[in-house]
C-alpha cells in the first residue's frame, strides 16, 4: 500500500547535485566504463573484456598481471582457459587459485620470449598452481628452457642435414613435406628442446 502515498513519518530527501558528485566521485568504475577501456586501450576483443569484467576481481587480476608484462591478449587467452578451468576444478576464489598476477605474467614472457612452447606453458602453468613456485624457476628445476640460440640450432641442423644427404636431395627437388622429417630429427638431437619456429626457419633456409 505504500507505494500509493507517502509516508507520513519520512521527512523528503532531497539529493542536490554537489551530493551526487561527490557519490560520483568514490564509485568505482563500472562495468561497461571498464569494457570499452579494456577494448581500447588494451586492444581486447569484446568477447575477452565482457569476461574480463564480467567480475571484478577478474579484471583485477588482469591488469595486475599486465604491470608485470604488456601483452594484453596473450594474458587474457590464459585468463580465460587456464586460469578459469582451474577456478571451476577447485570452486574457489581467483585470490585462491595458487598462482598470482606476477607469476602469470611471468609465465607469458617465457612462451613470447621462446624460452619453452605453448605445450610446456601449459605443464608449467598446473606446477605453479599445485607447488606456489614462480614459473621461472620451475623451468630452470626442469631444464625445459628451449634453445634458442640460432648459431646452436644451425649447427644441429648441419648435422642432421649431413647424416641424412638422401633425404636433404628429395627435398630439394621437391618433397616439402621432409621438413617434418627434418624437424623430428632435430628435436630427438636437441632432446625436444629446440625451438620449434626457430628450426623451420634456419630449415627452409639450409635446404633451399
Amino acid at each position: 500500500d505504500y507505494r500509493y502515498f507517502p509516508d507520513p513519518d519520512l521527512l523528503p530527501l532531497i539529493l542536490t547535485d554537489n551530493m551526487i558528485e561527490e557519490r560520483r566521485k568514490v564509485l568505482p568504475e563500472l562495468p561497461d566504463s571498464r569494457k570499452a577501456r579494456f577494448i581500447e586501450k588494451y586492444g581486447l576483443p569484446s568477447y575477452d573484456a565482457d569476461l574480463l569484467v564480467s567480475d571484478i576481481t577478474y579484471a583485477e587480476y588482469f591488469e595486475e598481471a599486465l604491470k608485470n608484462h604488456n601483452s594484453p591478449k596473450l594474458i587474457s587467452n590464459w585468463i580465460m582457459s587456464e586460469l578459469l578451468r582451474v577456478l571451476n576444478d577447485k570452486n574457489c576464489a581467483i585470490s585462491d587459485v595458487g598462482i598470482s598476477p606476477a607469476s602469470l605474467a611471468t609465465l607469458v614472457k617465457l612462451i613470447e620470449d621462446g624460452l619453452i612452447s605453448g605445450k610446456q606453458g601449459k605443464e608449467v602453468f598446473n606446477d605453479a598452481v599445485s607447488t606456489g613456485k614462480n614459473p621461472a624457476d620451475i623451468v630452470k628445476e626442469k631444464g625445459m628452457a628451449q634453445v634458442s640460440d640460432t648459431g646452436k640450432l644451425e649447427l644441429m641442423l648441419k648435422k642432421v642435414i649431413e647424416a641424412n644427404p638422401a633425404e636433404a636431395e628429395r627435398y630439394r627437388n621437391g618433397e616439402i613435406k621432409l621438413q617434418g622429417f627434418f624437424v623430428g630429427q632435430i628435436m630427438k638431437v636437441s632432446q625436444g628442446k629446440a625451438n620449434p619456429k626457430l628450426v623451420n626457419e634456419l630449415l627452409k633456409k639450409l635446404l633451399s
